[in-house]
């Protein structure tokens, strides 16, 4: 097993000279968990050359977590990724996209409490994440996708939220099952883990177009803020954050910038600010127009994972229409 540090709260301890938490040596965590010892589990530790906090995550540290994947994929059975939980289902949601015909557990986790506080949740975390990432089924591993591990539940990584800050069970899946809980045993959720990949070899594509924003609606939003995003200098897409099951506003001003920004060859992708259910462009008249002129309907995706998959389909191709029908496609799982 391979546990790749890459930062954030999990790996702070207090020190007693500063009277503050500080990042600890990550070559000490066998000192800090020694319950590891006692999993039959060989397992290796590595970080990123620099270790960061999550709010730092950006597509080039990304791509350093995919090559590390991709340098050891034959090397060990499954990979745990030790994460900050701001950022986190932003990474697992572009991971999903680059580890291309992964059939590998790689299991994102954190915590919410530093390892070196008393009431930490790192341990348990840890602890079953390393489970989790060695279980097999048949002979083969149990999880063969990217998947999130936090507060006794496995989520598909592109289709988690962080909603909670202070509370332990930060993460949320609105629109998917969950794929294990851990209770006493850990219980899978077999129907809805992702099914092996047979004939495929393992490969990465590190390529990402940033060239996006994100334009998220609220009432009495002005052309002004509308435009100011839309007419941003060199954007190649949007996702345009809309109300309820994908509604935006009818405004004739608000409607023309729509279809300005899609005639200067602008990808829009419609996501929903709610964090259950999907947008269904055209079944309210105040979505239809959107439809009609182009926007592409991100059905029950996530923001995390529609954001990193439009960087991710623009860093593929330079022909809309192809992006396009990559939008609306489940790549890995992303959409229903």
């Amino acid at each position: 097993m391979l546990v790749v540090y890459t930062g954030g709260t999990f790996g702070m301890v207090y020190d007693a000279k500063s009277k503050a938490l500080i990042p600890f040596d990550f070559s000490q965590v066998l000192e800090l968990v020694p319950e590891i010892l006692r999993l039959d589990i060989n397992i290796k530790f590595i970080s990123l050359p620099t270790v960061i906090d999550s709010s730092d995550m950006n597509p080039e540290i990304w791509g350093q977590m995919a090559q590390i994947i991709f340098e050891n994929y034959y090397l060990y059975d499954g990979f745990v990724v030790l994460h900050g939980t701001d950022t986190m289902a932003y990474s697992a949601s572009a991971l999903s996209f680059m580890l291309q015909n992964l059939d590998k557990p790689v299991i994102f986790t954190g915590a919410q409490l530093p390892i070196g506080v008393a009431r930490t949740d790192a341990r348990e975390n840890l602890m079953t994440s390393l489970e989790l990432a060695a279980a097999q089924e048949n002979g083969r591993p149990a999880v063969p996708e990217v998947a999130i591990y936090f507060n006794a539940q496995l989520l598909r990584g592109n289709r988690a939220k962080k909603k909670e800050s202070s509370q332990l069970n930060a993460f949320r899946s609105e629109n998917y099952p969950v794929l294990a809980e851990a209770g006493v045993t850990i219980e899978f959720n077999w129907p809805y883990i992702k099914k092996h990949v047979d004939s495929a070899p393992f490969q990465i594509n590190t390529r990402f177009d940033t060239r996006v924003g994100i334009l998220k609606l609220f009432p009495g939003i002005g052309r002004a803020v509308v435009r100011a995003v839309l007419e941003t200098p060199g954007l190649r897409g949007v996702i345009l954050e809309t109300f309820g099951a994908g509604n935006a506003p009818t405004e004739p001003w608000f409607l023309e910038e729509i279809a300005l920004a899609i005639g200067r060859g602008t990808v829009l992708f419609n996501v929903s600010q709610c964090d259950g259910g999907r947008v269904t462009q055209g079944y309210y008249q105040t979505s239809r127009f959107l439809g009609e002129v182009g926007v592409v309907s991100g059905g029950d995706i996530t923001l995390e994972a529609a954001i990193t998959k439009l960087m991710f389909c623009l860093g593929q191709n330079t022909d809309n229409e192809v992006v396009k029908a990559l939008l609306v496609s489940t790549i890995v799982g992303e959409l229903t």
